[in-house]
């Protein structure tokens, strides 16, 4: 994407001499033949000029972050540096940081009061944003880069393969420059954990492992020996065999990404494995956050972060055991309608291990999985209109996760499609262990990660008309999040879940995410170490002790994220419940859903603002 700077500076300083105004007449023409305006008239003329002029400088701003951000780009659909990664180093840090301050004095000269409300909630968000990305600058390195749940070495070959497509012969050779500009990312990534180490921020034991062996495994098979393709060999030639270019053309290309492979691709995982092994010697067991430098400022900034609220540790961890006590509650109901004999945990013990809820760990139970995960959701596509006015333009595909990551990814999750429509909205299931994929959650989770889920909520943020990008492509985890464990509920209430396993399968998730808030602060604010976590999953929900095992080293290395799912969705029942009952009659459930979707992603207390609005203009 190409536009002309130059031009969008000047048409902003222009219009944003009218925006920093509080003229309420205008005139139109000059001298003699001046034509006075009603002061009403001219007010409007001013709000919607203010606004545009804003709205224009937010995108500028947006646009100037992705055109610095290669990796960005490719997410977007855009391929103007199609053959480069993002930079890592100090240096860039600190221009990031530098770009933000400029972009903050930069929207502060516009008069607030002169925007219609949409653009005035968009000068408040991004306002926000960039101040909280200033306060953060000295949180930078408060995180483990490398973990079984994300990083640079995984992201390498998962944006390769997912996302860089090709179309012709240059997006070849680009693909192919990304694999030899790898080793000078996966340097910078070295230096960036090494830089973690000197302040004793050290990932646990336990990470190393998956880390290395996830990295190690893309060194495997050809072009590296004489095994089978190896996982980035294999996306590229099946990618350039549909280009309609010779045989000649297409042997030279492999030929020079094989070389790529074998010589800087491979030169950089060597090296990151190679001081991935030296750290692990000075790895300890050590959970928790609380060990970081001021380690307990760090967690409670992350946990306001996170669920956009002044919920304190103390305060989520309560509401996590009031909601496993509530669902165990709700949970013994439906095991006395099945007709099971015996306590909660007994039953926890039956759902677990009772083969009838458990697909064959073969490719014939994975396909079956697959094909019945996409029929619920294809189901669920005819009856959204009971539930929503405005849907998203872009299809979704399910699909399971790749082979390379599948041993250390999550059980589900979504990925957004390309703004342009040129990729669908992926729904992926890990399949890897089909004994932690039991078929009474499977009706949750297509509906959690897929429709009415993450797809509904982000392909239409993506698709909105009126606001600037960076609230389309932009988000609150607490929001996104509660969004979707909210939409586990939903299609219970349109007749869903006929099958009393599948409605246990739903309180089943419902509780999962309870316990999250539980284990969360009991790991990173109360000390917890990892063994006790995965003994209150094992203790207190149905799910596989692989499930707990996942889950409590993701609560390891993402401090806070995993309190945002029941935090954004109690917001979002407490709010329609405040709405069906100052409505009355008058409420609409179809009408409540677009006024959470239609603005995108906002922080919890400015929803409840919205919802507050939508009362008020329907009393």
């Amino acid at each position: 994407m190409t536009f002309n700077k130059s031009l969008i500076v000047i048409t902003i300083s222009a219009v944003l001499s009218v925006a920093c105004s509080n003229e309420t007449t205008t005139q139109i023409g000059k001298g003699n033949n001046a034509l006075a305006m009603p002061s009403e008239l001219a007010k409007t003329d001013l709000t919607v000029n203010a606004s545009q002029a804003a709205n224009e400088l937010f995108d500028t701003i947006f646009m100037e972050g992705v055109n610095r951000n290669p990796v960005r780009q490719t997410y977007l659909g855009i391929k103007t540096d199609y053959d480069k990664w993002q930079n890592l180093s100090e240096e860039n840090s600190a221009k990031e940081l530098a770009f933000a301050k400029q972009a903050l004095q930069r929207i502060q000269v516009i008069n607030v009061n002169n925007l219609d409300k949409q653009t005035k909630l968009s000068y408040e968000l991004l306002s926000q944003k960039l101040e909280q990305q200033i306060a953060d600058y000295p949180w930078r390195h408060h995180n483990y880069p490398v973990n079984q749940m994300f990083g640079v070495h995984s992201q390498i070959p998962a944006l390769l393969i997912n996302q860089h497509s090709i179309k012709d012969t240059k997006q070849a050779h680009d693909y192919i420059a990304r694999v030899k500009n790898s080793k000078v990312l996966l340097e910078q990534l070295v230096e960036q954990l090494k830089i973690r180490a000197d302040k004793g921020i050290i990932a646990p034991k336990f990470v190393f492992g998956h880390v290395i062996r996830d990295s190690k495994n893309l060194t495997i098979g050809a072009p590296f020996d004489n095994g089978a393709e190896s996982t980035l060999y294999a996306d590229f030639t099946k990618k350039i065999a549909l280009l309609d270019i010779s045989e000649t053309e297409k042997e030279s290309l492999t030929a020079e990404l094989s070389m790529a492979l074998t010589n800087e691709f491979k030169a950089g995982y060597q090296q990151l494995v190679s001081y991935l092994t030296e750290l692990e010697k000075q790895a300890d067991t050590t959970d928790g956050a609380w060990k970081f430098p001021d380690g307990d400022e760090f967690y409670n900034n992350a946990l306001t972060r996170t669920t956009t609220t002044n919920l304190t540790a103390d305060e989520i961890h309560k509401i996590g055991l009031d909601e496993v006590a509530r669902i165990h509650d709700e949970m013994r109901v439906i095991m006395k309608k099945v007709g099971f004999k015996g306590s909660l945990n007994e039953f926890f013990q039956f759902m677990r291990h009772d083969p009838q809820f458990y697909y064959a760990g073969d490719e014939a139970g994975r396909q079956r999985y697959l094909n019945e995960a996409t029929a619920l959701i294809n189901t669920m596509k005819g009856e959204l209109d009971q539930l929503f006015i405005t849907k998203p333009k872009a299809d979704l595909k399910v699909k399971k996760v790749e082979a390379f990551r599948e041993k250390s990814a999550g059980k589900a999750f979504y990925q957004q499609p390309a703004p342009d429509g040129s990729r669908s909205g992926i729904y992926y299931a890990n399949l890897y262990d089909m004994e932690a994929m039991p078929t009474y959650q499977m009706e949750a989770l297509a509906y959690h990660e897929g429709i009415p889920g993450h797809h509904m909520q982000i392909a239409l943020k993506q698709e909105l008309e009126g606001i600037p990008k960076f609230r389309k492509f932009g988000g609150y985890t607490a929001y996104s999040e509660g969004w979707g464990l909210y939409s586990e509920m939903i299609p219970k209430e349109i007749g869903f879940y006929q099958d009393p396993y599948s409605d246990f399968g739903r309180l089943a998730m419902e509780l999962w995410r309870a316990c999250r808030l539980v284990v969360d602060t009991g790991i990173h604010n109360k000390k917890w170490d990892r063994v006790q976590g995965i003994e209150y999953y094992v203790n207190n929900t149905p799910n596989a002790e692989s499930d707990a095992i996942k889950m409590v080293e993701r609560h390891v290395v993402m401090p806070s994220q995993a309190t945002a799912y029941k935090i954004g969705m109690l917001k979002i029942v407490e709010l329609r419940a405040k709405a069906k009952q100052q409505l009355g009659d008058k409420f609409d459930i179809r009408e409540f859903h677009d006024v959470v979707l239609t603005n995108g992603a906002v922080p919890l207390n400015v929803l409840e603002d919205m919802v507050n609005d939508y009362i008020a203009d329907n009393s």
